[in-house]
């Protein structure tokens, strides 16, 4: 595994307030949500330091062994969906670097925001949960939660009232809407400040859905 990831990045033009650090899916790269900064609509906009950060490349199991950008592998497909562990907790170590690289630079860790799609948002979760100071919240999109029973045990309670908000595509045909219903569901009963929105879309974003990240962002960041 690498020991530091590659980044894509939109500076902020005023002073330095706030970080977004937002993680791709499978195959996808930094690039990937760029884009959808200024449809976000960020009354702190200006403020804020994007960090949307390359996945290693390494082979994906249920790809025929093919490298790609992945943040872990996936074993098999649905509906066990098995996935590597392992490979989950290095790249949130990773990520843990980037959150580290802002709070050096004055950066405090409650104004800094975790974000991801679909493997990234398992990534988001899992790294914003297990992570030992406060942030300022974690977005999880058209994504599910494989280390679940790990994070029942070894979360950081410092992130407990930390806000989360999950959004699904209800036809999505790569992460069944019901596996992230019931990491939402499993979530909620741990006691987390948690909101679920779901559309009829598949495996993507929508417009809606980018409103409800603009309502989700502007709240935490105040």
């Amino acid at each position: 595994m690498i020991s530091q990831l590659s980044t894509i990045e939109i500076q902020p033009e005023s002073v330095h307030k706030y970080s977004i650090i937002w993680l791709h899916g499978l195959g996808a790269d930094g690039h990937d949500f760029a884009g959808i900064v200024p449809q976000l609509n960020l009354n702190e906009a200006q403020a804020i330091h994007f960090i949307f950060p390359n996945a290693p490349i390494q082979p994906v199991t249920i790809n025929g062994g093919m490298k790609m950008r992945a943040w872990y592998d996936i074993l098999e497909k649905l509906p066990s969906r098995r996935v590597d562990i392992a490979g989950i907790y290095e790249s949130s170590t990773l990520i843990d670097k980037l959150i580290q690289q802002e709070i050096d630079k004055g950066i405090a860790s409650e104004n800094i925001l975790l974000a991801g799609f679909s493997q990234g948002g398992a990534i988001a979760l899992h790294a914003g949960l297990k992570y030992p100071h406060k942030l300022a919240g974690i977005i999880a999109l058209s994504t599910y939660l494989p280390t679940l029973e790990q994070l029942e045990k070894k979360r950081s309670s410092t992130n407990n009232a930390t806000p989360i908000l999950m959004a699904h595509g209800i036809i999505d045909p790569v992460v069944a809407i019901e596996s992230g219903k019931a990491a939402y569901v499993a979530l909620k009963e741990m006691g987390y400040d948690i909101v679920w929105h779901d559309y009829i879309m598949e495996h993507a974003v929508c417009l809606e859905e980018i409103e409800h990240l603009s309502c989700f962002i502007n709240a935490v960041f105040k």
